[in-house]
This record gives C-alpha cells, structure tokens and sequence, in this order.
C-alpha cells in the first residue's frame, strides 16, 4: 500500500516516534490521485495518521505551523515530521458528526485560539490560496484576473459587476497588522474542521502562515452561520464580547471578499475555461454549505465546482445590494481615515 520509494522514510519515522519498524495494521485515507497519500495505521495498539505529501513545495513551513497548533491544544499531536521525507506522523482523531449548533460555538473559539498563538512565518514567496489572494497586489493577481477576464466564463454584465465590486472592496480593504495572525486559511474544507465528540480540531495545516484574522473567521461562516441573530452569537463567542461596529463591517466586507474569490476561483476550475450555463440556477447558499457540512456535496467534480462559484456569485450580488454593505464601506472608510 505505501510504495517502495516510501518504505525507507515511514520506517525511520516509525523507529524515532515510537522504537518499532512496523505498524500492525494500515488503511488507505488518500482522497485523490492527486493529493497527498494519507493512511490511518495501527502502531502498539493505537491508531495514528500517516501523511506523505506529495506538492513539490518544501513542508518546512507546514510543519512549523501544525506543531505550534498541536502545542496550542488545536491539531492532533505531532510525534514525527521530516521535511526531507515529506512525512508526518501525528495523533488520530476518530471524527464523529459536528451539529452546527455545536460547530457554532466550538469553532469561532478555536479560531481566536489560534490567532493568538505565537505569529506563524509570513511565507512571502507561498502562493496564497486564501481569498486575501485578492488583497495582495502583484504579478500573481494581475495573472489570475486576466485570466479570468479572458476565459469569458460569466456573461459580460455579470463578470463587469463582480469585477466592480472587487475592486470597490480591495480598494478600501486595506492591510491592519494588529489583524495580522496566526491562521490555517484551509477552512472551507470541513474536512479539515474535526470532532471528536468532545472538543473540534483544526488539520492539513499546509495552507497556514500569517494572515488576516477575518479570512479564517469569514469563510467557516459560510459553512456555520444561517441568520443574523447566529453571526452575533458566532462573532461574540470569537471576541469574547459582542462586537463592535467596526468589527462587524470588516467581517462582512472579507465575506464578500470570500465570495469573489471562491466565485472566480471555482467557476475557472470547474468550467475549463469555457463559458457556463447562465440559465440554470444556482442552489440557495445556505442550504448548498448545509450538505458541504453534512457531508453531502464535495468539490471534486468540474460540475460540482461550477455550481459552487455560481453559489458565491449568488451570495455576493445579494449582499452588495442590502444597505450594510454600502454602511460596511463606510464604517471601514472611517476609521482609515481616522487613523
């Protein structure tokens, strides 16, 4: 089950983690050709995940970060990383279903957990997956932006207003470095947000380094928030307190940077580049993140991803129409000039 290649790196993780050369039992996990090989083995009686990286990237920074996470009490033990193998041993979380009432509560004070752990490196030359993508000017979004405008995706009124309103935003959305922290920025995978019955786990920290504090706390709302009255409950629980209006405004302004980014990024993926159906419908946001949750709906397939850019598309033609987003331009226009 693990390749020849490999034998020779999971057995010297094994010697320096545990003193044995062998697990007694293995179980494949990997999700895709493409992704990294992870297994679920079996060493003295205890189950533990294997994870083989497969991206060319150096794991240094990954590992970094999972660690301080594991210290942090967020992520599984740690009990062997090699940046040379591209290999790690941690804890196993034996996951059970996550209620969203539950993940409402639990999630938001792991996430202020986290962004109060010791900064994680800044990965200036990583190629940010995040939608603070969107945020950060230079040769890599001049790209991805004429590459979207070229593929003609959308039709012309619809891409014109999403561009529009990007730059409306990015314009105004400008660096805070006390907003400046630790951060996984791989959260709109629930796979990645864990429950063990007791207590949420964050996993796969290969996207994480020094982000905005909204990306993270942005885009798990997408997946645990349905009304105004939770995003109260869900902001508070991460403050600590009801939070102010400025927090608010920055909070919904990174949503929407969150939907510019997935719509753009999901729609190029899915569609190969080819326009998509502008007369099917997209589903109801809420309710398509209710089955991501549930497990229900995964983004593998180009059809699956086309729908979910459509989904984002949606979401954000809505909210740039409601009065808060024009208040939300306003409060952060403010205290910017304010300060």
């Amino acid at each position: 089950m693990i390749s020849q290649e490999k034998n020779a790196a999971v057995t010297r993780g094994l010697r320096e983690a545990f003193g044995v050369t062998t697990f007694e039992d293995i179980r494949d996990l990997t999700i895709s050709p493409t992704s990294d090989l992870v297994f679920r083995i079996v060493v003295q009686g205890s189950p533990f995940l294997l994870r083989i990286i497969k991206r060319v990237a150096d794991p240094t920074c990954h590992f970094t970060c999972m660690k301080a996470a594991a210290e942090g009490g967020l992520a599984p033990h740690v009990w062997y990383t090699s940046a040379e193998d591209r290999l790690s041993i941690t804890d196993f979380v034996e996951a059970v279903p996550f209620p969203v009432a539950e993940a409402l509560i639990r999630v938001p004070k792991a996430l202020q957990a986290l962004n109060a752990l010791p900064p994680f490196p800044t990965r200036a030359n990583h190629l940010n997956t995040s939608c603070t993508f969107l945020l950060n000017k230079g040769p890599a979004l001049d790209g991805f932006i004429q590459r979207f405008q070229a593929a003609n995706v959308l039709p012309r009124a619809e891409s014109e207003e999403l561009l529009a309103r990007y730059t409306q935003v990015a314009d105004l959305y400008s660096r805070h470095d006390a907003d400046m922290v630790s951060s996984h920025n791989d959260l709109f995978k629930p796979d990645n947000i864990l429950f063990d019955g007791h207590r949420a786990w964050l996993v796969d920290w290969e996207a994480a380094f020094l982000n905005d504090r909204y990306a993270d706390l942005a885009v798990v709302a997408n997946l645990v928030v349905n009304s105004d009255a939770e995003e109260k409950v869900y902001l508070q629980e991460y403050f600590g307190q009801p939070p102010d209006e400025y927090q608010q405004a920055r909070f919904f302004l990174m949503q929407q940077v969150s939907h510019i980014f997935y719509a753009m990024a999901f729609l190029l993926l899915g569609s190969s580049g080819k326009p998509v159906n502008e007369g099917r419908s997209a589903p109801e946001f809420r309710e398509f993140h209710r089955r991501i949750w549930a497990g229900e709906v995964n983004l593998r397939d180009n059809d699956t991803k086309t729908i979910y850019g459509r989904v984002h598309l949606e979401q954000l033609l809505q909210n740039v129409r409601q009065a808060r987003f024009d208040e939300a331009l306003r409060i952060v226009s403010d205290r910017y000039a304010r300060s």
